[in-house]
């Protein structure tokens, strides 16, 4: 199974600059996360970010802010419990067509969600608390998460590949940064393709 450009949403967990500085190989991570939330923007791919208790963390560095649709405050270690899943899948109140107005309100149907796309694109810090725990709530929420490694770190590298392994037990997909770029292009005449190769080479 491939990743889907049209069924993608990309979502950048906690890249704050006081944060960023302790981890292990924090610094390649950010480039990896920019890389990402730039290609998303070419692609028309919806980019939300997040920060965990930004006035003691600091907050995401600005370019990256930038690039995302917004950026979501939080105190819980996942974001799903501070309002990412209504980001994610947001629901449309629409009034009944017709004389179904005059219908109880038992037999009325209940309000439609959007065509909201279901595959998340997931990378952050820090693995295993944050990024670990947001993606296992949207996998309880029955979204598709792509976690995207080599865009994830913590501060040691044990608590990291621990999250992997977690992860990947849960039915999350463990990618690359190059693996999303390259299944969102599929193709080398897509017209972003040189635009894209380029933010790897």
């Amino acid at each position: 199974m491939l990743l889907d450009l049209d069924d993608s949403q990309l979502v950048l967990v906690d890249y704050q600059t006081r944060l960023m500085p302790a981890l292990f190989q924090g610094e390649a991570c950010l480039a990896n996360a920019m890389r990402l939330a730039q290609a998303a923007q070419w692609l028309g791919v919806p980019a939300w970010g997040t920060e965990q208790n930004p006035d003691k963390l600091g907050s995401n560095p600005a370019d990256l802010k930038a690039l995302c649709r917004q950026t979501l405050a939080k105190m819980h270690f996942s974001a799903c419990e501070e309002g990412l899943v209504e980001l994610l899948r947001p629901v449309v109140h629409t009034k009944p067509a017709g004389n179904a107005r005059s219908l109880p309100k038992h037999l009325q149907k209940p309000p439609a969600a959007t065509d909201a796309a279901s595959a998340i694109v997931l990378a952050g810090v820090e693995a295993h608390v944050c990024l670990l725990q947001t993606a296992l709530d949207l996998l309880d929420e029955e979204f598709e998460v792509w976690v995207v490694t080599d865009a994830c770190t913590s501060r040691t590298e044990r608590n990291r590949d621990a999250a992997y392994d977690r992860l990947a037990a849960a039915g999350a997909e463990l990618i690359t940064t190059e693996m999303v770029l390259f299944e969102w292009l599929r193709t080398a005449d897509h017209p972003q393709f040189k635009a894209v190769q380029s933010l790897i080479k």
